[in-house]
């Protein structure tokens, strides 16, 4: 790799720890921040939600602009609104201007299909599946660091200093990327699909939105019903309206070729996955005995970074792998080992040592199952379509990751145990837990998850980077 490349790959590298580290930074904060100002838990998650929705619908919107204006100035975009609103967020006098701030925040996930296509321009084909493999393991650093600090600062100063913090440290990296960052030259001249753009993101956004509000509003509700249908019948309506147009903003006969195909729907199935493991081990950790391990928020933060740490090391060596060797092998033994890990988290978490073990398994699994994916949507488009492509993808991996949270909770909440507290003898109260039962199932679903990824992935075509040129799959 020559020092071109290495300069970007480290500013990339710099962004994506950035975000996933600001945004897993809140999550300890939420429960605080629901106290602050005295707002429902239904009305505090969507702190998070806001965010996840609109990055979801802004990165195939953003992937194509990158490709018709250029990956540094719609990365630039992408990154000033975040930083903006990373900004106001601190100040926040109410929970709705909170999650408007979090709602322009999402803006800022265009940098992550935008970075990926930048990475492909700049690199050699052999060298771009490893690029890839380092930044999609950097995301598990940012995270592993965004809990544990955002624990300490909530702690220590309030929830308030996570966003102040937060904006020096966008601050600091827009500027790097203005003065550092190379345009790379890729363009694709052609007039902007309004309406295109508008359907998909009404319909993606519909679609979130009845996903996060299933659990609280009720998953059949004539309310939450309003959300689903008209979503569907948005999306159902894009793929058609999209063919007639001249200049869509997603062509759909590119998202029709075998690996890209393939690429999106592991990448929906693996991020349901991937988000039920986070959940029921940051749960199962924090419950009290004999439910969980009973740890508080920082223990519970740091069962996930030696994981976190381990994917950072193999992503370079799984992306070499899916140069050399192709990306179905690699999805294929990713897969293998992601079943064998959730199996162990069935039956080997007695202990936190026990629980780090089974992590660094599932996770190695799940990061060789991630970045094959990247990899085959980036070498299956042609240079000009590779943002949107990727943006898509993107998405689809938002879709998973919104869907798995609330698989997870709702399997908690079928299977609790009642929890006697008792002093002296008098029986002070009883709560219910999420039991034994509840997460071995929801391991076992995941498991279900998996094998369903497996069967996906045997219809990968395989190919070979290695001493050859990026070319249409």
């Amino acid at each position: 790799m020559d020092k071109k490349g290495r300069e970007v790959l480290l500013l990339l590298v710099w962004g994506d720890l950035l975000v996933n580290y600001v945004e897993t930074m809140v999550v300890p904060a939420i429960p605080t921040i629901q106290n602050y100002f005295s707002v429902s838990s239904t009305l505090a998650s969507w702190i998070t939600s806001a965010f996840i929705i609109v990055g979801a619908v802004v990165s195939p919107i953003f992937g194509k602009l990158a490709d018709m204006y250029g990956r540094k100035k719609v990365y630039i975009v992408s990154l000033t609104s975040y930083l903006v609103a990373v900004g106001l967020a601190g100040f926040s006098p109410s929970i709705y201007f909170l999650i408007g701030a979090r709602a322009v925040q999402g803006i800022g996930y265009g940098i992550f299909p935008v970075g990926l296509a930048i990475i492909t321009d700049v690199l050699p084909p052999a060298e771009v599946a490893t690029a890839q493999g380092l930044l999609s393991g950097s995301v598990g650093i940012g995270t592993a660091l965004g809990l544990i600090v955002g624990s300490y600062i909530d702690q220590d100063f309030g929830w308030q200093y996570a966003f102040h913090t937060a904006f020096i440290l966008s601050l600091l990296f827009l500027l790097a990327i203005v003065l550092w960052l190379k345009e790379t030259g890729i363009r694709k001249r052609e007039s902007i699909d309004y309406l295109g753009i508008t359907v998909l993101s009404l319909g993606t956004l519909l679609v979130l939105v009845y996903i996060t509000e299933g659990p609280s509003l009720g998953w059949l509700s004539p309310q939450n019903l309003a959300f689903l249908v008209p979503g569907i019948l948005l999306l159902l309506f894009f793929a058609p309206l999209e063919s007639r147009i001249r200049e869509p903003v997603v062509d759909t006969r590119l998202m029709r070729i075998r690996n890209v195909m393939v690429a999106n729907l592991v990448g929906v199935v693996s991020s349901i996955a991937l988000m039920i493991m986070y959940f029921g081990i940051i749960y199962y950790a924090q419950l009290p005995p004999p439910f969980g391990l009973g740890l508080d928020i920082l223990s519970a933060g740091l069962t996930l970074a030696p994981a976190t740490v381990v994917m950072l090391v193999i992503g370079p060596i799984v992306g070499k792998l899916t140069g050399d060797l192709g990306p179905k092998p690699v999805l294929i033994s990713g897969s293998a080992i992601a079943i064998l890990g959730f199996y162990l988290l069935q039956v080997n978490r007695a202990t936190t040592q026990a629980l780090v073990e089974d992590v660094i398994v599932t996770g190695t699994g799940m990061i060789s199952i991630i970045i094959p994916l990247i990899n085959m949507v980036a070498v299956s488009l042609p240079e000009t379509d590779r943002g949107i492509g990727l943006g898509v993808n993107t998405l689809l991996r938002n879709l998973g990751a919104s869907i798995g949270p609330v698989l997870a909770t709702s399997i908690m909440n079928s299977y609790k145990d009642p929890y006697i507290l008792m002093v002296n003898n008098q029986i002070l109260g009883i709560s219910f837990f999420p039991g034994k039962t509840a997460f071995d199932v929801m391991f076992q679903v995941s498991i279900l998850i998996i094998v369903v990824n497996l069967i996906i992935s045997l219809w990968t075509a395989n190919y070979r980077l290695k001493g050859r040129s990026v070319a249409t799959i």
